[in-house]
């Protein structure tokens, strides 16, 4: 049971960073039906931002809370990915809005590899270490802890996810976004602006975007040029696993995948663990010994659970979860 609750808590945390990105690419697809493989580069760039911002902060002497120097960073982050998402639908995907599907698939692939190797030249190839300025306090629930970044997190993401909601569905440019997301020609003839919209849909994606890869930088300790590429694939999936183009299915995908992986690798951390086994064990001391034994087996084959239930969904369920048509939300 304390394992149990233990893996709840880290797959609410995980799957709460998951919900968030999927939303950027559920956003997009529900309204344009592209799959915006650049998002999780947008993720990656809001944490090297902020990296960037709380680093010279910290190394300033500034003396301000480190709460403060957090937002500050995230608050940094925030624009520059809302500038690139915004530069992103502008120059690469509205130009070929009306080109075979293929084109645009191809274009955001290609935008991803150029936003990866441009964070390689500013910020280098080396993974960088976030500051940990944060009082990190633990509490016990039952034989499990919870830390506070990790309150934090999930706390954050409930609110942005329903905040989002809120938005999208009370208020007028909200009725806009799922008005073009019904139908892009018909949206236009009420007087509805489908270009503003659809940038907007990109500009929110990637805010939330910049939001969640402070959350991955901070919860982790590290950044990486690389960092993206993962965790959009991951995002995506959630997004594909709840029912692409849905919102709620959005949120409903990245909890139930960062579940899947906790506890998958929890339980099987339990039971097997590589640093115990002849041979293998000797040739993976000095990595054990500097992971303390820390669901070392688990760890590497958490994208084997994610993406087996993916898999599984895919072929029983191909709609994903709620099942709704993809048109229907924004």
């Amino acid at each position: 049971m304390d394992t149990f609750l233990q893996q709840l808590i880290n797959g609410l945390t995980t799957g709460s960073v998951y919900a968030i990105v999927a939303l950027g690419y559920t956003m997009v697809y529900g309204v344009i039906q592209l799959i915006n493989f650049a998002h999780g580069e947008v993720v990656m760039i809001g944490a090297m931002v902020a990296f960037s911002v709380i680093m010279a902060l910290v190394g300033a002497g500034t003396g301000l809370p480190p709460a403060l120097v957090v937002l500050l960073g995230v608050l940094a982050a925030v624009p520059v990915c809302m500038a690139i998402g915004y530069a992103l639908e502008r120059l690469a995907y509205r130009p070929l809005r009306h080109a075979p599907r293929l084109a645009p698939l191809i274009t955001a692939i290609g935008m991803s590899i150029i936003l990866q190797h441009l964070a390689l030249l500013i910020w280098g190839r080396d993974p960088r270490a976030f500051p940990q300025i944060l009082e990190n306090a633990s509490f016990a629930i039952g034989g499990a802890a919870i830390s506070t970044v990790q309150i934090a997190i999930i706390l954050l993401s409930l609110l942005m996810m329903a905040g989002l909601t809120w938005f999208v569905h009370r208020t007028k440019f909200g009725i806009a976004i799922r008005a073009t997301a019904e139908d892009v020609r018909v949206a236009a003839l009420m007087g509805i602006d489908a270009n503003r919209v659809i940038a907007a849909t990109f500009v929110i994606g990637a805010a939330l975007g910049a939001v969640a890869g402070v959350m991955v930088g901070t919860y982790y300790g590290i950044a990486h040029y690389t960092m993206g590429f993962v965790l959009g694939l991951k995002a995506f999936s959630a997004a594909v696993l709840g029912g692409i183009g849905n919102l709620a299915g959005a949120m409903l995908g990245g909890i139930v995948l960062g579940l899947v992986e906790a506890l998958g690798t929890g339980y099987i951390s339990e039971i097997s663990d590589l640093c115990q086994w002849p041979l293998v064990g000797e040739l993976l001391t000095e990595r054990c010994a500097a992971e303390g034994h820390v669901i070392l087996f688990g760890s590497n084959y958490q994208d084997v659970f994610a993406f087996l239930v993916l898999i599984l969904v895919l072929v029983f369920r191909p709609s994903g979860l709620l099942g709704e048509r993809v048109a229907e939300r924004a």
